[in-house]
């Protein structure tokens, strides 16, 4: 857990969970991209065969509303046999305890975007989790998978945690566009790409600025030094390149304090740019001042 102000608002990075994925290659690049990725690798110090995927979720509080960005991987590996293995038990609920919140305590949860262990935390055992909470998802996010159509063969199960997990909050969600408020100095990004309708969050308070970005870079090396490289996860694959290289781009410009959902913890950190790109700048102590 991770806590500090931004302006007058109170932010928290918690992780809910974390795994060892098995290779950075061929996820990013494909087969075709390799050498290029293990090369990547081994001049930034890290291992090719393996690498740390945590899962972050962020609590903001405004003063007037507590706001917990995604919802981690809940109950999905004990409650769906093919989660099993595959995603760790999320920890937010209690990562909240530790910083003195109860899943009462919610007043909006956002849903960045609809993939398993952005929306496994929503419900357990049919329940909701935040039983007071309004709720928040991308227009675009939610029309594709409800409508189920062009759903690619890999995602057919997303799809079907989609509509059981997320669905039936539907009665008491706000559907949302790039630009639309969700509370006074937070505001959806076009992030598209990743996820057919996923949405960042520009999140301003007495003139302090902080995008999460949630999926738009899965990786801190190769997916900010190289973000033409095609993503096996990513749905749509040239437009999360395309959003990459977009927003790499605006938060080098502007200097922004970026939120990566699977950026190393904290989660925090900035883009700066390099003769040929882009590099991720790791958030040390700046905050803490």
């Amino acid at each position: 857990i991770y806590r500090f102000q931004l302006g007058g608002f109170e932010v928290a990075t918690m992780m809910d969970s974390s795994v060892i994925r098995p290779g950075l290659t061929p996820s990013f690049g494909g087969d075709a991209h390799a050498a290029e990725v293990k090369e990547l690798a081994a001049a930034n110090r890290i291992d090719a065969d393996r690498y740390f995927h945590p899962f972050t979720p962020m609590l903001v509080n405004t003063g007037k509303e507590l706001v917990v960005f995604d919802t981690g991987n809940g109950s999905l590996s004990a409650e769906h046999e093919q989660m099993k293995g595959r995603l760790p038990a999320g920890q937010l609920v209690n990562r909240m305890a530790q910083i003195g919140y109860k899943p009462d305590d919610v007043d909006v949860v956002v849903i960045t975007h609809g993939h398993p262990d952005h929306i496994g935390g929503l419900t357990k055992g049919g329940q909701p989790v935040f039983p007071n909470a309004r709720y928040v998802f991308g227009a675009a996010e939610f029309d594709f998978w409800n409508k189920g159509e062009n759903v690619r063969e890999a995602r057919k199960f997303n799809r079907e945690l989609y509509m059981k997990i997320v669905v039936p909050l539907a009665n008491k969600a706000t559907m949302i566009k790039p630009g639309d408020t969700v509370a006074p100095g937070i505001t959806a990004v076009d992030a598209f790409g990743h996820s057919p309708g996923l949405l960042g969050f520009m999140i301003e308070s007495e003139g302090k600025r902080l995008l999460n970005w949630a999926d738009t870079c899965n990786h801190y090396v190769i997916a900010v030094q190289r973000p033409d490289l095609h993503l096996d996860v990513d749905d749509d694959k040239e437009k999360a390149a395309a959003t990459r290289k977009r927003i790499l781009d605006m938060v080098a410009t502007d200097k922004l304090f970026v939120a990566g959902y699977h950026m190393p913890l904290p989660g925090l950190g900035w883009v700066e740019k390099t003769g040929n790109g882009y590099r991720w700048v790791q958030h040390s102590y700046q905050m803490n001042l």
